[in-house]
């Protein structure tokens, strides 16, 4: 009997750990979505499909493949597509790089392989400084982000005001 409690609460307790992750995901999916309508777009990035690539978060991938399916940007078919290794990568207008894969160690390549006008997001610490334009971070159990417009600009974007002063936006 207790074998039997203590197999309940370990199933129990992974099972709270497992959605808390998904409702994690399922904000950063939401707040990335809406992230599209806050930056300025250059031309070419208005051009066919517009990506979501993903780097190493299926998670991830999935709420937002379930919350923008068959929806579009302007004229543009939102499109996600994962990527599990630094060869996969291809043009997109989204880079999500998650924690499972570190941005800081990669920045270079990420943004060799996707080129100007692609915004970067990312959730590894120290991802503002080395080229990222929006970090996730968790502030007093709190899912806030980080935006920098240099970095947007750098790379061919411009965030729009609104997006940088946020409530949960921390200006770098």
């Amino acid at each position: 009997m207790k074998k039997l409690i203590v197999i309940l609460l370990a199933v129990i307790s992974l099972t709270s750990v497992q959605s808390k992750a998904g409702e994690i995901e399922k904000y950063k999916s939401l707040f990335t979505i809406n992230f599209i309508r806050y930056v300025g777009w250059p031309d070419e990035s208005k051009q066919g499909d517009f990506v979501i690539g993903v780097m190493k978060n299926s998670l991830l991938a999935s709420e937002l493949k379930s919350q923008t399916a068959g929806k579009k940007f302007g004229f543009q078919n939102i499109v996600v597509k994962e990527f599990n290794n630094l060869d996969e990568i291809a043009s997109c207008q989204i880079l999500y790089v998650s924690q499972g894969f570190s941005f800081a160690r990669n920045a270079q390549e990420l943004k060799n392989r996707v080129g100007k006008n692609t915004l970067i997001i990312s959730e590894d610490n120290g991802a503002i400084s080395k080229g990222s334009i929006i970090n996730f971070v968790v502030i007093d159990d709190l899912l806030k982000f980080e935006v920098s417009p240099t970095n947007a600009q750098d790379s061919g974007l411009t965030l729009s005001s609104a997006l940088v002063s946020m409530k949960n936006a921390i200006k770098m």
